[in-house]
């Protein structure tokens, strides 16, 4: 059977989205994509709370569509004016409430005139509603334990699998880590991941500012004592004895440690791999997908 394509998208931890629609004074949030000047937020606190002070913020494609900034301000109750979502490939960002962006825009346009003083009680309203919508997506469809999900649904669909989750190395990938998140919070010991992504675990000992983007999201949210520290041989071994129910690649462009182990060990269908790069490069210069006549099933951002 041919190689198996299935859109994904960035997710966001569940433990960060507020819980109730804070307290507004600001029609737009200061931070402006693209106007250097207006990046001025040192850490995640300060970030946040400029999304959480505003009724909308915007945002747009960055180096790809499906951006982290999206899920931060839907995640403060913040309403997210998307622009140029009309030009979004339709099978990119698939996921994602394109439905509820376009309501965005239109309410924003309609109100962008205005001071935050200046809004009627119905026009609050209708925010106040909005908001509350695109919370209510993000936590039943975008939280990391949501995609984890999808995944596994999608591929081998069985209750509590075995999972190996291998990395070709350890620098920050918000696909790869804030995936790694949704999996260990569900699977815990029956989730293996190699090796250990060292910021992403509440041990981590460097400085979140050397991190992509300072670590502001995903860095330092997954307990260190969910971390099983499993030396190479036992991995191997494990893959060996066919302990797992399926292989994940994270990043399959940036490594696939023992992957002539496991393609001999592992049925395709149970081998997946996942591309979160923001420039499509699952296609080789003959336009074909790499591992285009196995069954594997590959997760590709932007598809």
């Amino acid at each position: 059977m041919p190689l198996k394509i299935l859109p994904i998208n960035f997710s966001f931890p569940k433990e960060k989205i507020v819980t109730s629609i804070p307290p507004k004074n600001l029609l737009l949030a200061p931070l402006i994509p693209g106007n250097k000047a207006t990046y001025i937020y040192k850490n995640e606190f300060t970030y946040y709370n400029q999304y959480k002070q505003s009724l909308f913020a915007i945002t747009c494609k960055k180096g790809g569509w499906d951006c982290l900034r999206h899920y931060e301000i839907m995640a403060c109750g913040c309403i997210p004016v998307f622009l140029n979502i009309n030009d979004c490939p339709s099978n990119t960002m698939s996921l994602l409430p394109k439905n509820l962006f376009l309501e965005a825009n239109t309410l924003y346009d309609s109100l962008k005139y205005k001071s935050f003083n200046q809004l009627t009680t119905d026009e609050l309203t209708s925010c106040y509603i909005l908001i509350q919508k695109f919370l209510d997506y993000l936590i039943n469809n975008l939280t990391t334990e949501n995609i984890a999900n999808y995944i596994i649904k999608s591929t081998i669909n069985i209750s509590n699998p075995k999972i190996l989750y291998l990395s070709g190395n350890s620098y920050p990938d918000y696909l790869k880590d804030l995936t790694l998140h949704g999996f260990k919070n569900i699977y815990k010991s029956n989730f293996h991941d190699y090796p250990k992504i060292t910021h992403m675990y509440s041990d981590f000992i460097g400085n979140k500012n050397n991190l992509y983007g300072r670590g502001m999201t995903y860095s330092k949210t997954i307990n260190s004592n969910l971390f099983l520290d499993l030396s190479e041989n036992i991995i191997i071994n494990n893959i060996t004895t066919h302990f797992y129910d399926a292989i994940i690649y994270a990043s399959y462009h940036r490594g696939m440690p023992f992957f002539d182990i496991v393609k001999q060990y592992y049925d395709d269908s149970k081998i997946i791999l996942l591309c979160g790069e923001d420039i499509h490069r699952c296609i080789d210069i003959k336009n074909k997908y790499k591992f285009k006549n196995h069954n594997f099933t590959l997760f590709v951002r932007e598809l």
